[in-house]
């Protein structure tokens, strides 16, 4: 049996199961459909099976339609008939546990960033052509941009002074004047060495980091040059801001915490770094539920008589 028609008859099953033990209405059974539907064309055009898809790939697919622009009630509810999805399929012993499970959604007020895969990112970081010095620039400009979580302007006035490579770490001087001290990875640290080692060739005093003729790299150059390779890269319509956006949600995927992300990003309240949680898991819960003495234990028992 061909894929598309396992995924589409467990879906048909559901939908079947829904109307038949809960007696919903049909415009609910439609909205039902339309969501089981968009959650089993994502997973096809992936190559994958409905009733195989993991925790990261759910994550994955509420991103996708928060990406699509798709507001975020309309993902609440297309998540929450995933649940119920998934619950029939751990009913009937389909799966053995529920990948949608503790998963969080925006909330109706909620303004979802717009960001990069992780695919279009590293589309984004090779689309300069690097045999040239202002490609290395460019390069190294947008790989430390998404490696330190840096707003257009705060990359523009870094200062050579400002980077110390040996160390890995980026002194950022952010709004108000705040200062904030960033780890870097070593793509960005290798990127930076080769834009450092072009810059030294073009003879520059100037104490600015990056530069366009001799003279500091200004927001509106900056803008241009990464909307031009995002334009190469298959990925229009992001914005610089799309790059620290990237870097929060993508942090956050992999399991960072609020609180270590609201640093980097130099928030000044968590609710601003909290927004960033619409496509993760909900960890605070889950680190409540395993490092409790008593998260487990249940209802006392209440004595008669």
């Amino acid at each position: 049996m061909s894929q598309p028609a396992v995924t589409r008859d467990l879906a048909r099953e559901f939908l079947t199961y829904i109307q038949v033990e809960k007696g919903l209405s049909a415009n609910t059974l439609q909205n039902y459909a339309r969501d089981i539907h968009r959650m089993q064309s994502w997973a096809v055009d992936r190559g994958r099976r409905i009733e195989r898809l993991e925790r990261k790939d759910i994550r994955e697919w509420i991103a996708s339609m928060s990406r699509e622009g798709l507001a975020p009630p309309s993902i609440s509810r297309a998540v929450s008939a995933a649940r119920s999805f998934f619950r029939f399929l751990m009913l009937d012993r389909h799966i053995q546990s529920d990948p949608s499970e503790d998963i969080h959604t925006p909330q109706q007020s909620s303004h979802l960033p717009k960001f990069l895969t992780e695919e279009e990112m590293d589309r984004l970081l090779r689309a300069p052509d690097v045999k040239i010095d202002v490609g290395i620039r460019d390069r190294a400009m947008i790989e430390l941009m998404y490696a330190a979580g840096l707003r257009v302007s705060e990359m523009c006035g870094l200062r050579v002074a400002d980077v110390d490579l040996d160390s890995a770490i980026v002194t950022c001087h952010g709004k108000g004047s705040k200062q904030r001290r960033i780890p870097i990875g070593k793509s960005a640290v290798r990127w930076l060495q080769r834009y450092i080692a072009a810059r030294d060739r073009l003879g520059s005093n100037n104490p600015i980091l990056f530069l366009n003729r001799g003279r500091a790299l200004n927001r509106q150059l900056a803008w241009s040059i990464i909307k031009t390779h995002a334009a190469t890269a298959g990925v229009p319509h992001i914005s610089p801001h799309s790059l620290r956006h990237s870097f929060a949600t993508h942090l956050m995927q992999h399991g960072a915490d609020s609180r270590s992300v609201q640093a980097l990003l130099g928030h000044s309240d968590i609710s601003t770094t909290e927004i960033y949680t619409h496509i993760t898991d909900l960890h605070m819960r889950k680190a409540y539920d395993r490092f409790h003495p008593r998260a487990r234990i249940g209802s006392p028992r209440i004595s008669k008589g």
